[in-house]
């Protein structure tokens, strides 16, 4: 018994040594990444909202172009990884992000010719929370409505009577309330709700002449779901064999 006792703790230990070899010897990506056109770029937090990764999928396979741990999307040393990006051949037609305005500047800065589409199912989803489930003010009401549609945009006719329906919303409620004093959270969040239509509107409507754009980062949202799960299984790795652990995660599970 005590023979195998050893022999298991022995196996563990070889297991342990294999293990740790692999994670302080992360993968060196050097594919040639000129065959992805269209990406679905989002990020995410790990351990509270203290550390964030981001991934940069293919739009059409769903296969990670390029995963980032220990950064949030928004900061400006994702702009290093772009243009690494760059080196390695990879030149988008268009990348669909959920609104961050850091990320969309970065892009463009590095890739001045791409499309940004924005995700219209963040766009749904922020403004109806902003207009609030049940909104009492008419405007409210009339604007909740609005954001209900933008999920169901599926030809031209739909953008336009859309865009019809927005303008002459802004123009009986949008512009007064764009006036009206912050007093109180209702009024306040119905401004940002508006604000943000309003913003979103040059960058919402790309796929409908290209329709290999997404009009979602549900690709992405997925992904991180199933990296959170598996890493949940290994809550307790050390701090400093963290980044070996995404690096080696983003070139297996792609």
């Amino acid at each position: 018994m005590a023979e195998l006792c050893r022999q298991s703790d022995h196996s563990a230990w070889t297991m342990r040594r294999i293990i740790h070899y692999w994670l302080d010897h992360p993968p060196v990506e050097r594919r040639d990444l000129s065959g992805h056109c269209h990406l679905v770029i989002d990020g995410t937090f790990l351990y509270g909202r203290r550390v964030g990764a981001a991934v940069f999928l293919d739009a059409l396979t769903h296969d990670v172009v390029a995963g980032i741990y220990g950064m949030q999307e928004g900061e400006a040393a994702m702009i290093d990884v772009c243009r690494d990006l760059q080196r390695r051949g990879l030149e988008p037609v268009s990348a669909t992000i959920d609104g961050n305005p850091q990320l969309a500047k970065m892009l463009c800065t590095v890739w001045p010719m791409i499309i940004i589409q924005r995700c219209l199912l963040h766009i749904q989803w922020q403004g109806q929370r902003w207009c609030r489930v049940k909104p009492k003010r008419p405007e409210a009401q009339s604007l909740r409505e609005l954001f209900a549609q933008v999920i169901h945009l599926y030809t031209h006719a739909d953008r336009d009577r859309f865009l019809a329906q927005w303008n002459a919303w802004e123009q009986h409620d949008g512009q007064r309330i764009a006036a009206a004093p912050r007093r109180g959270w209702v009024l306040s969040d119905l401004k940002g709700a508006r604000s943000m239509l309003a913003k979103a509107l040059p960058n919402m409507f790309h796929y409908l002449d290209h329709p290999q754009i997404p009009i979602t980062t549900n690709a992405a949202e997925g992904y991180f779901g199933r990296l959170k799960r598996r890493y949940g299984q290994h809550r307790g790795l050390a701090p400093h064999r963290r980044n070996g652990y995404f690096a080696w995660y983003f070139h297996l599970c792609r």
